[in-house]
């Protein structure tokens, strides 16, 4: 067994700064979970993952996203749902497809997964360990690839709820949230309720939100805890995973990457079709 000399844990998709002269073995090491973080993921319903970023990557794709918003990238806007937050004399639009002007004030933009970029993150090694691991399958399809803005001062309030879609036929289970600003309890952090992924709790709503009731039973039993994260860091989180957001009450923005992964053979009732991201159908 080759000797593995390793500095402090820094996991990053392109390096976990370990020093290894078999470079199978190092790509072995950082592309898996340990038994102990899958335990806690079962266990939970979540994991923090750690830095998946450089600080150059991290650069990289927020420069990306500013060119999308601006409308300065050579993508073809009218396969992008996308929606603008309320201000700047504006009122928040509805999320469809098509450019909605140049400003940084989007709230959500999706189908990243059409961006050469943003697609070689999504397609991240541990990313695919996870979703195989989950899924029992090599092939991998992608229900939503999504940007996810709360300008400063601003920003919708996101109600709890559950990410399950009632249209497909089968529930996704794995979504990874990539911080592209720290996130903090102050700029609308996403705050997650643990244990909650083992049941449904309102499974008539098509898209899992919860009643005001159901929310007030929750929190007279559990307290929410704030995922708060530097950018870059990036937590594993089961879709029925109750979760939600409060507004920005700062000057800087909180701005995400949220990628849904998904059984490469889930079917939508609207024949909606789905990028396959890992393997082949």
């Amino acid at each position: 067994m080759p000797q593995i000399e390793t500095e402090p844990y820094i996991c990053t998709w392109l390096s976990y700064k370990i020093l290894c002269k078999n470079p199978i073995e190092q790509v072995m090491i950082r592309m898996v979970l340990t038994d102990n973080q899958w335990q806690t993921y079962e266990e939970e319903g979540f994991l923090k993952l750690g830095k998946v970023w450089t600080d150059e990557e991290l650069n990289s794709l927020s420069v990306r996203m500013d060119e999308i918003m601006t409308g300065k990238a050579k993508l073809d806007y009218e396969r992008l749902l996308m929606q603008r937050e309320a201000g700047e004399g504006f009122e928040q639009s509805a999320q469809t497809l098509g450019f909605k002007g140049a400003t940084l004030n989007y709230r959500k933009i999706e189908n990243l997964e059409l961006d050469p970029l943003f697609l070689s993150y999504i397609q991240n090694p541990l990313f695919r360990h996870i979703s195989e691991h989950v899924y029992w399958k090599a092939h991998i399809s992608c229900f939503r690839a999504m940007f996810m803005n709360k300008p400063a001062y601003h920003g919708s309030v996101l109600p709890y709820h559950q990410d399950r879609w009632t249209d497909l036929d089968r529930d996704p289970q794995v979504t990874v949230w990539t911080a592209l600003d720290p996130a903090t309890k102050e700029n609308g952090c996403v705050k997650i309720f643990p244990g909650t992924h083992k049941h449904l709790i309102n499974s008539d709503h098509p898209s899992g939100f919860l009643t005001d009731q159901q929310a007030d039973h929750l929190l007279e039993h559990q307290e929410p805890i704030y995922l708060e994260m530097e950018a870059g860091e990036a937590v594993l989180l089961h879709n029925w995973t109750v979760h939600g957001s409060e507004g920005n009450t700062t000057d800087k923005s909180r701005r995400a990457f949220s990628v849904c992964y998904m059984d490469g053979d889930t079917v939508s009732a609207s024949g909606k079709p789905f990028s396959i991201v890992f393997g082949r159908r």
